[in-house]
């Protein structure tokens, strides 16, 4: 399944979420958009030509990415496609008949045979995809963005089979010679193209923000084309040691929110492109499955942990993407280790180049020109150089997880690239938690809150702190840094030259599922950027929205969506109103 490998983007820890017995639900939008028949249960498949059943695990036939394609979700797990029956039309080895051995034939008809499916086609002759006496994946992808509780920084332990992503691009070049090289060694090529749009209530150029992702209102936009080439260990298996590693390209509007400082950050810094491109996943992984019950190793540059939304697209909920989440650690370069202490507890211990840094910057200085142009003592940066980026430093992340036996709790407690928190590029010290809790078949609840701070940071209040930052006494200067460079902060007070910026961001998702092919989010936050060195104003937002995703296949997704937010201050609309409403969608297509 698809989501098994893509669902590594992002995500945290393990464990038990108490939720009130009482809890509303909004029971009327499912109704309004599906019918009375939304709150049957058991939920079941609308037809056999809609819905299949899950695969039973990994391939049977090994040397085919159809068939290893149908080992990505397991048969019984809390997921919508769970009861959902097979036919005999629509198994690895019927549909790879059927589609012809011409590569533009089997990428057509490999469309073809999975429109209005929930899942790959089925292969009952299929091995394990979980390993013996582990709890099976919570959800089912479609309709969710991922089958496990999210967590980054590692592929899913304990139900991962190497080359399982169910890619119409592996199905249809299967019987060529690069196809069968690729399937012999594990190794996958795959991604897709998400286009977007949205009607907003703002005018002014880029004045949805700080509302991110969809920052340009009244807009249609490439949001992102991403491909991926890459190997993935296999987690379920004990008996040896197992590598992989994911080479990933993104270009569109979705880079703004990926570039790292220094690498191909010129586009958005010194350019202001509207799109972009940028590499967010390069790194190496070691599988090693005696230590505990496993230990997996992930060396290069790779999505932060932890975080319930991620910048990929198919990881997420809704098409936009809360302000919590638009503001917080994106990438990370460096090592990080997860260890599955047991079962339920996982450990990860990662040391990163900060946070959106590139390791070549650390120690890299930069001329004072404020003080070598004789402009006067800078107090901020006394000396006639300073860092390049203050933020690229070698930083600790920290992370614990516990899961629950009935896999229906989740809890991910995380500090996130940890240092000095001095004010870099984006030098965000991350200390938070996400959890999760599944109701039923239907519904579950999705939950993170964290509190992110920077020291040290000029007080554009302050006369003199902003007339050494408009004269190149930081790093961040205009200088430097022409566009879309770190924020001053606008400190209590005027008189002080620096002060330490801090933000609460807290999001809450409701999720409802009626089959396999759809799924209603409602998004409640709320989001207090104190010193409004995050979003330019110093303000506590609030927003709600309610967002439908609906797969006319697994390979092709459609996400509207309407969210209204609120500012306590001016902040939308370049800084004119204190509200904000966004009719918002995009539609993802998998290859």
């Amino acid at each position: 399944m698809w989501a098994k490998s893509r669902v590594a983007a992002k995500g945290g820890c393990r464990g038990n979420f108490g939720v009130a017995a009482g809890l509303a639900a909004p029971a009327w939008v499912a109704v309004a958009l599906f019918g009375s028949a939304a709150l049957a249960d058991p939920i079941t498949a609308p037809s056999p030509d809609q819905a299949v059943a899950t695969a039973a695990g990994a391939p049977a036939l090994p040397e085919g990415a159809l068939a290893k394609a149908s080992a990505a979700q397991p048969a019984a797990t809390a997921g919508v496609n769970a009861d959902a029956t097979t036919t005999p039309s629509y198994t690895v080895e019927a549909v790879d008949k059927a589609i012809g051995t011409n590569p533009f034939e089997r990428l057509a008809k490999y469309y073809a045979a999975e429109w209005g499916q929930g899942a790959a086609p089925t292969d009952p002759n299929a091995a394990p995809a979980i390993r013996d006496g582990w709890s099976p994946p919570p959800q089912t992808a479609p309709p969710m963005p991922f089958t496990d509780w999210p967590y980054g920084g590692s592929t899913l332990i304990g139900d991962n089979r190497t080359a399982s992503v169910d890619s119409p691009l592996m199905v249809a070049i299967q019987h060529t010679a690069v196809g069968q090289a690729m399937n012999a060694t594990g190794i996958q090529a795959y991604g897709w193209i998400d286009y977007g749009g949205n009607l907003s209530s703002s005018k002014a150029k880029f004045g949805n923000a700080p509302a991110g992702y969809d920052y340009n209102p009244n807009n249609i936009q490439l949001d992102q084309a991403v491909i991926y080439l890459e190997r993935t260990p296999d987690t379920v298996q004990t008996d040896h040691i197992d590598w992989g590693f994911r080479l990933s390209a993104i270009y569109g509007e979705n880079y703004r929110y990926t570039t790292a400082y220094g690498v191909a950050s010129y586009q958005l810094l010194k350019h202001n492109d509207f799109n972009g491109y940028d590499f967010p996943m390069v790194y190496g992984e070691l599988w090693i499955p005696n230590v505990f019950e496993g230990l997996m190793i992930r060396v290069g540059r790779f999505i932060s942990v932890p975080d319930i939304e991620a910048q990929l697209a198919p990881n997420n909920y809704m098409y936009s993407h809360s302000i919590t989440y638009t503001f917080d650690n994106f990438t990370n370069e460096g090592v990080q280790t997860t260890f599955a202490v047991t079962k339920q507890l996982m450990l990860q211990v990662g040391v990163v180049m900060g946070t959106e840094a590139a390791v070549w910057n650390y120690n890299k200085r930069l001329p004072n020109l404020y003080v070598q142009e004789g402009l006067g003592p800078d107090p901020l940066y006394p000396s006639s150089s300073f860092l390049k980026d203050p933020g690229a430093t070698p930083s600790l992340t920290l992370c614990g997880r516990y899961h629950s036996l009935d896999d229906k709790n989740d809890i991910n407690i995380c500090a996130d690239a940890i240092n000095h928190g001095q004010w870099g590029y984006n030098n965000l010290q991350w200390w938070g938690f996400t959890a999760y809790h599944t109701f039923n078949k239907y519904w579950h609840i999705s939950f993170e809150t964290y509190v992110e701070h920077e020291d040290g940071v000029p007080n554009g209040l302050n006369p003199l702190a902003l007339n050494i930052y408009n004269n190149g006494g930081t790093p961040f200067s205009p200088q430097f840094i022409a566009f879309n460079a770190p924020d001053l902060a606008q400190c209590k007070s005027a008189a002080v030259l620096r002060c330490q910026t801090d933000s609460i961001g807290s999001v809450f998702y409701l999720n409802y599922s009626p089959n396999a092919l759809n799924n209603v989010s409602l998004r409640v936050e709320y989001y207090d950027d104190a010193e409004g060195q995050r979003t330019g104003v110093p303000a506590i937002y609030h927003d709600i929205g309610i967002g439908w995703q609906h797969w006319l296949s697994p390979q092709v997704e459609l996400r509207p969506e309407f969210t209204y937010y609120t500012s306590s201050r001016p902040a939308f609309d370049l800084a004119t109103k204190s509200d904000e409403a966004v009719l918002a969608g995009d539609i993802i297509w998998h290859f």
